[in-house]
């Protein structure tokens, strides 16, 4: 996992010399796939010349090296951010402009922790007067922007176990609202939970054509 001089952080190091600026924010969502539950956006500034192993594309990584990368970036960020986007939210305004909205949120409330000379983003503009360098596969590529799709991604694992909870019959923890087999045998079997699922994707309105919904 160890990478020369740590390919990530050179590559935020390179932007700070390039554009003679210092703080670089990250910005990245996790969950635009599921059918159920929030988006979630992070965004986060590390110091410079810091590097730790398991800051790295969130998809990489185990659940448990994730939980540890965790509470490090937490421990260690200038400034950072997490925002829930709702199902209700989503189905307003489509998926990609719900996860522009996450990460507006999340800039604006980092601008309040600290000064923001420059973001990177997981290929997702935004709308700011700060220079924003859009790339694809950002989360792979630059620390800043791993660090909020670590902080994205655990926070919304967090939330989807807690639905696990109080509907275990939905086996949220499993699947994490993904369109997984189980999860659609799940869904067409009790119906669409009200609220919780997003009523715009396509095998949510297949169910609801099957089954009313469902308030729990």
């Amino acid at each position: 996992m160890k990478k020369d001089r740590h390919s990530l952080e050179q590559f935020d190091e390179d932007i700070r010399i390039k554009n003679n600026v210092v703080n670089i924010a990250g910005f990245d969502e996790a969950g635009r796939g599921p059918l159920c539950g929030p988006v979630a956006c992070g965004g986060c500034v590390l110091p410079r010349d810091y590097y730790f192993p398991f800051i790295d594309d969130s998809k990489k990584l185990t659940p448990k090296e994730r939980e540890k990368a965790f509470e490090e970036i937490k421990r260690v960020a200038l400034a950072y951010s997490v925002q829930l986007i709702s199902p209700e939210k989503i189905d307003e305004i489509n998926i990609l402009e719900a996860s522009r909205l996450g990460m507006e949120l999340c800039l604006e409330d980092i601008k309040k922790q600290l000064n923001v000379d420059y973001i990177v983003t997981d290929y997702m503009k935004l709308h700011t007067d700060i220079p924003v360098l859009a790339i694809p596969k950002g989360d792979a590529t630059s620390q800043c922007v791993a660090a909020a799709s670590i902080l994205a991604k655990v926070t919304r694992d967090h939330y989807m176990e807690e639905l696990d909870k109080q509907y275990p019959e939905y086996l949220f923890k499993k699947h994490k609202g993904y369109p997984t087999k189980a999860h659609m045998e799940v869904l067409m079997s009790n119906g669409v939970i009200k609220g919780l699922y997003r009523e715009s994707y396509k095998p949510v309105q297949l169910a609801l054509e099957k089954k009313d919904l469902v308030s729990l």
